[in-house]
């Protein structure tokens, strides 16, 4: 048996390129169809997780789909922002707890995510080093956030400005970074959590000034009397909030009518949740109450039915591709005539030859089984970490 395994081995190595071919076709056939599977299976999975940590959203009236991608994967809002009220609106009614969710700017490539201090206890969010967000300004990394931008607690992290030209709204806030939170495998690893009234910072909604009345602010005072002090553009808005001007910095307007993107709200018992639904169901206002897990579900239906459409595709292709491969094998047996007569006239029997033959199928068969195995295993390994990369 092991000359028909040697004879074999040599006649494939002898052809790399023909057999490199067969093998890798063979790999894909089995891979792709393999690796789809387990894909839909960790989407699913990692979906159904979320929205089931997640038990209500508020957002603005529309795509209940992007409402929930939005706030559970931190992607970029597509709907109007609802106001600060609708927190008040959800805790007001004794039903839930709320916790509000800005999700509009980035910091060094990743969200940030404005929301409150029950929102890290919400989550199940630990600390690694450092502390939580106490103050304007500052701000908690999740683990791969930190790991990539090389921050640890004391260092500082720049805020995106929104637009190039956008010189009257947004603008960069250098925030402190106070702690670093414990990985977790979630969208919480990816984000820059910070207070939502720094958010609105960022938003130009509040900010301070230099305390003119200060004689080391003399030189931006154009005017002074007993009762007003107008300073010139040289007094300009802060973008770092420190202990030293964090008092001066104040919001205009009502904070109860400042943006939000959505509202996580944890009602207390089952009950308590469908009257909270109900409530929202008979409100006039253009926004919606979903349930993360309802939406989800429906998402993971259309994965398994996109999966099974292309599994039946690739069940196609791959009869085709094995039929084209087994015409290689029988069109390099008619090629092989002499060298298999050779074999034969040195005392082969036909037996023997039949048998190295189907040694090589097998060998190449193997091989691809093998590569496949090994892709699968890593996609099943790996494929989660994948997802949330490309989604990040």
């Amino acid at each position: 048996m092991n000359d028909v395994l040697y004879l074999a081995w040599r006649y494939l190595r002898f052809n790399r390129g023909t057999t490199a071919v067969l093998v890798g076709t063979i790999s894909l056939i089995l891979f792709l169809p393999a690796a789809l599977h387990v894909a839909v299976r960790e989407a699913s999975r990692s979906l159904t997780a979320r929205a089931d940590a997640t038990p209500l959203l508020v957002g603005a009236a529309g795509s209940a789909v992007d409402l929930t991608l939005a706030a559970l994967y931190f992607r970029e809002p597509s709907l109007d922002p609802v106001t600060f009220a609708e927190v008040e609106r959800v805790a007001g009614s004794g039903l839930a707890g709320a916790m509000p969710l800005l999700l509009r700017y980035r910091a060094g490539g990743f969200r940030i995510v404005g929301t409150s201090s029950d929102y890290l206890e919400f989550r199940g969010l630990e600390i690694a080093s450092g502390r939580r967000f106490a103050i304007l300004g500052e701000c908690v990394l999740g683990d791969r956030a930190a790991r990539s931008l090389g921050l640890a607690p004391g260092d500082h992290l720049v805020s995106t400005p929104a637009g190039a030209f956008d010189v009257a709204g947004t603008f960069p806030l250098r925030m402190s970074v106070v702690g670093v939170l414990a990985p977790t495998g979630s969208p919480d690893d990816e984000a820059v959590i910070v207070d939502v009234k720094t958010t609105w910072v960022i938003a130009g909604l509040a900010h301070g000034h230099l305390d003119v009345t200060d004689p080391a602010a003399a030189d931006g005072v154009l005017s002074r009397d007993e009762d007003n002090v107008v300073a010139n553009a040289s007094v300009l808005s802060y973008t770092e909030i420190t202990p030293e001007n964090i008092d001066s910095f104040h919001f205009h307007g009502d904070p109860r009518m400042f943006p939000i993107d959505a509202v996580v709200a944890a009602p207390r018992d089952r009950r308590s949740a469908i009257m909270l639904r109900g409530r929202y169901e008979e409100l006039a206002d253009p926004v919606q109450m979903v349930v993360p897990r309802e939406v989800v579900d429906d998402l993971v239906a259309t994965m398994f039915s996109v999966r099974d459409a292309v599994l039946l595709i690739s069940l196609g292709l791959g009869a085709a591709t094995l039929a084209t491969a087994a015409l290689v094998f029988a069109l390099s047996v008619r090629l092989r005539r002499r060298e298999l007569e050779t074999m034969r006239k040195i005392g082969a029997s036909r037996g023997r030859m039949r048998a190295v033959l189907a040694a090589e199928v097998l060998l190449v068969v193997a091989v691809g089984v093998l590569i496949a195995a090994v892709l699968t295993l890593a996609v099943s390994r790996f494929g989660g970490l994948a997802l949330r990369f490309l989604g990040a």
